[in-house]
């Protein structure tokens, strides 16, 4: 009986430790719209660091309630044109962000690196406002996003040894993604992944204008510099550092 007991007493520790709560007024985005695809990057090793940012414990998109909301309702206006918001990064731990800026600033420049500031090098992305000391990611309050096309199309696993294009290359050269073609990849630092780039295809700039203006009327505003980046403007400035952990 004793035994028992103890043994359901450290079940219950276990389930706690792992189903931490994140705060008040946060939300998993699969709670307010599983229908969002995610593709969380920074929990990977395919982002432009190469591997796991601290903080990142788990997959998994965390947004205040507010834009959860609001990403639900950009969903459900795109979903009757065959389309799906596909989520990249939400909610960043603070530590990510230092994580982020201790890595552009120790003077190690990568081959895979490459693949995402092909003409600059790293240490010039604080300099022009690519990489920063603060984020609005850790408010939750911003995210990136992308559009992907229904029915989702099967794309070959990321492969870190694979020698892709970079971020600016053709979409078939670049890594494999099942978003529609942007005209650059996510988290490329280069002037084609500006929202309004002039060196992109019509076709290209027309996904754009369709992913901003779906972003728009729900009230969420685009960084002119990353095409994929949308934040929603409002109370909250307040940043956190509790880590992305299993839901």
């Amino acid at each position: 009986m004793k035994l028992a007991t103890a043994i359901l007493l450290v079940g219950l520790g276990t389930s706690a430790a792992v189903a931490q709560p994140v705060p008040a007024g946060f939300v998993y985005l699969r709670d307010i719209d599983p229908t969002i695809i995610q593709d969380m990057r920074y929990a990977t090793a395919n982002n432009f660091v190469g591997r796991v940012l601290n903080g990142y414990e788990a997959g998994e998109c965390i947004v205040t309630r507010r834009v959860g909301a609001a990403l639900k309702r950009v969903q459900q206006d795109l979903k009757p044109r065959g389309l799906s918001l596909k989520v990249y990064d939400c909610y960043r731990p603070q530590r990510a962000v230092d994580d982020m800026y201790a890595w552009a600033q120790d003077g190690s420049e990568m081959p895979a690196q490459r693949r995402y500031n092909p003409r600059m090098r790293k240490a010039d992305l604080f300099r022009l406002g690519y990489i920063a000391k603060h984020s609005g990611h850790s408010t939750g309050k911003a995210v990136d996003l992308t559009l992907v096309q229904l029915p989702v199309s099967k794309v070959a696993p990321f492969d870190p040894k694979a020698d892709y294009g970079d971020c600016t290359e053709s979409q078939h050269r670049r890594a494999p993604d099942s978003s529609v073609d942007m005209g650059a990849g996510y988290d490329c630092s280069d002037e084609k992944a500006h929202t309004g780039s002039k060196v992109i295809t019509p076709q290209q700039r027309k996904w754009r204008e369709t992913l901003v203006s779906a972003m728009a009327r729900q009230g969420f505003s685009n960084f002119r510099l990353e095409w994929w980046h949308f934040s929603l403007p409002g109370p909250g400035n307040a940043t956190f550092d509790f880590p992305v952990a299993k839901r």
